[in-house]
């Protein structure tokens, strides 16, 4: 058994046999699947609306607390090598505008995971209220860095121009990927235990 796999399973354990070539594949998997998610976006100034919070909260919930976690800190280490893996195929700029958003993708991940692995994956109400605390993860790393970037550019940074600048444009966004992802792992749980019997 891997070092990576955390003793309680996931929905991937499921479809996956555990290994550590399994294990590698699965974090790669996820990073390539934020990274195609994120080329998925409206262009706004500061931070563009993407699909990559949705990838995000899917890895963690699909591979678990250890796999989901590595998966965003690998997506994180490709950009920052300088391959296009962030919206517009942009590499890592560090001081933009999303630097504390993509350290938020990792904490998400972990904590979306974690709540995997204590079964939240398998009810709708489950999976949207650890999607609203991933998302508030992501925010908590996200607002904080943006406010300095304003900052640093002469733009108005205080609490309501941050909010309006990288939060109060993502709510509708951020609730549509929720109700689908609440119907959605419920809904594979639900087939991969009918595959089983």
């Amino acid at each position: 058994m891997s070092v990576l796999i955390a003793t309680r399973p996931t929905i991937i354990d499921r479809f996956v046999p555990r290994s550590l070539a399994a294990d590698i594949a699965l974090i790669a998997s996820g990073a390539a699947l934020t990274a195609l998610a994120a080329q998925i976006s409206i262009p706004m100034w500061p931070v563009p609306i993407t699909g990559q919070t949705l990838a995000v909260l899917l890895v963690g919930s699909v591979l678990g607390l250890s796999r989901g976690s590595l998966s965003m800190a690998f997506y994180v280490l490709l950009g920052a090598l300088g391959l296009p893996v962030f919206t517009g195929a942009k590499a890592l700029v560090l001081g933009g505008p999303t630097v504390g958003y993509l350290a938020g993708f990792i904490a998400a991940a972990a904590l979306t995971g974690w709540l995997a692995q204590r079964q939240w994956d398998r009810k709708w109400f489950g999976v949207l209220a650890s999607f609203v605390a991933g998302n508030a993860v992501i925010y908590a790393f996200g607002l904080p860095v943006l406010s300095m970037f304003l900052g640093s550019v002469g733009a108005p940074n205080d609490l309501s121009a941050t909010l309006a600048a990288g939060f109060t444009p993502f709510i509708v966004g951020d609730a549509i990927k929720m109700i689908l992802a609440a119907a959605l792992l419920p809904l594979a749980w639900r087939g991969a235990n009918n595959l089983k019997k």
